[in-house]
């Protein structure tokens, strides 16, 4: 797995332009955020997208994420564990993506595991990390700590209730999508099968 030697040809054009997705900016916010989030519990990391890639590829750092935005004592990870071994780095990372979802992140906004472990998709571990963001802002528990303008904002719900007489008087407006017959006339118009006069 993270024996593979270098790729050639469309593999690597491919993967070439994964990388170029990569933000170092956005890194910066969300190494700011998660320190902030996690507290004292987690270490700064190296800059740089290896560095940001070697600090998340355990696991811990995203368990202890996750559990920062639920009440204490009732995060989703109850073992958190430092490991030198793979299986459980990858355990710990697809346990934290689990939670993610049922934290309320949509399935298609989440990485794969191999995606970080590898270090093959780092964008899309930023992007899943950002919708984790802007998810904590909107449910406004009080739990998100930081700058709630680092994250785009959720759209939210906005239901509205009309009268019985108001949609009454909908039903009789014909839409514009309709198509309109208003400022349209007959002037200059000859009979038909008439030839047309040039003059």
């Amino acid at each position: 797995m993270a024996n593979r030697g270098p790729s050639y040809g469309l593999s690597r054009e491919v993967q070439q332009k994964i990388d170029r997705q990569y933000d170092p900016e956005l890194e910066q916010i969300l190494v700011q955020w998660i320190l902030g989030q996690c507290g004292g519990d987690v270490h700064q990391p190296a800059p740089g997208r290896d560095g940001f890639q070697q600090w998340l590829k355990d696991g811990t750092v995203l368990c202890r994420l996750i559990n920062s935005l639920h009440p204490r004592g009732q995060g989703p990870v109850a073992k958190i564990q430092a490991s030198a071994m793979a299986f459980k780095q990858m355990e710990q990372i697809s346990q934290f993506l689990q939670a993610a979802e049922r934290y309320g992140i949509a399935a298609t906004d989440i990485f794969q595991t191999v995606d970080l472990w590898e270090g093959k998709n780092m964008a899309c571990v930023q992007r899943t990390l950002m919708n984790l963001g802007s998810l904590a802002v909107a449910k406004g528990d009080g739990l998100f700590v930081g700058d709630p303008n680092w994250f785009p904002k959720k759209s939210q719900e906005n239901r509205r209730a009309f009268s019985e007489d108001k949609l009454k008087e909908g039903q009789s407006v014909i839409g514009l999508q309709m198509g309109t017959n208003r400022g349209a006339s007959q002037a200059g118009m000859t009979g038909y099968g008439m030839p047309r006069q040039i003059l």
